[in-house]
């Protein structure tokens, strides 16, 4: 189904809330001629793909239970260029946390991502937007049972705790030397390219201000590795 057919599928669905109140999605307006076009001004390669366009003229977003407002013409909102240099801020959960649209720079709509502030991890939700309109409606339909509430509640946890992770496992040769970007002095290369929905990485096991590279359209990013050091070697300088 293409994001429209999606959306149009589930707006007969009834559910019910966690207080026993029935409720169905709510449509936003939809976008007028000026307004597509100015979004197009702003996009990569002022590029709208046609079933997006599509989407937008049947309606802005829509509201649900459980979620903040989900937009899909909320472009340049989430602002952590350095991860998703174009995206668009889907849906946040009321606590910091955001599904975020992600954007290449021919102007195509790609994976949605479930971007957790704490613990510090980004989980890939959704093969795309329509899949993530289906995973919204199965949110209501299943509660905690769903693929969004397992992501948000369990999975996030389990990527942090992992140990050795998507990261420490990461046995390809990248060729990142290229004078584009400046690498960290220690770093680890987490790739979900081709990778399947709830796979993901720890984004802040360094810390605050951890410095994080996109190089390309691919999804792969450079992620700073710090070594903590001891009492010693602080205090001579050295490094462990």
């Amino acid at each position: 189904m293409t994001p429209k057919q999606q959306l149009e599928s589930i707006l007969s669905n009834q559910y019910e809330s966690e207080d026993g109140d029935l409720y169905k999605v709510e449509l936003l307006n939809e976008m007028t001629d000026s307004e597509i076009e100015n979004l197009k001004s702003k996009l990569p390669n002022n590029t709208l793909p046609i079933e997006i366009e599509e989407l937008l003229r049947l309606s802005k977003g829509f509201e649900f239970y459980g979620l903040e407002e989900v937009r899909f013409d909320a472009f340049g909102h989430f602002g952590f260029e350095e991860m998703f240099p174009n995206s668009i801020q889907l849906a946040g959960d009321g606590f910091g946390n955001f599904w975020i649209l992600d954007i290449d720079s021919k102007g195509n709509w790609n994976s949605v991502y479930y971007v957790c502030h704490d613990p510090a991890v980004i989980v890939k939700h959704s093969e795309n937007l329509a899949e993530f309109i289906k995973h919204v409606d199965e949110f209501g339909q299943k509660g905690n049972q769903s693929t969004l509430d397992i992501i948000h509640e369990k999975t996030v946890m389990e990527i942090w705790r992992e140990k050795v992770g998507i990261m420490e496992k990461n046995e390809k040769d990248y060729d990142f030397e290229n004078g584009q970007v400046e690498l960290p002095e220690m770093f680890l290369v987490a790739d979900l390219t081709d990778k399947p929905i709830k796979t993901g990485f720890p984004w802040g096991k360094s810390g605050p201000n951890t410095k994080i590279i996109r190089p390309k359209d691919e999804p792969i990013w450079i992620v700073e590795k710090r070594v903590k050091q001891s009492f010693l070697s602080r205090l001579f300088g050295g490094k462990k």
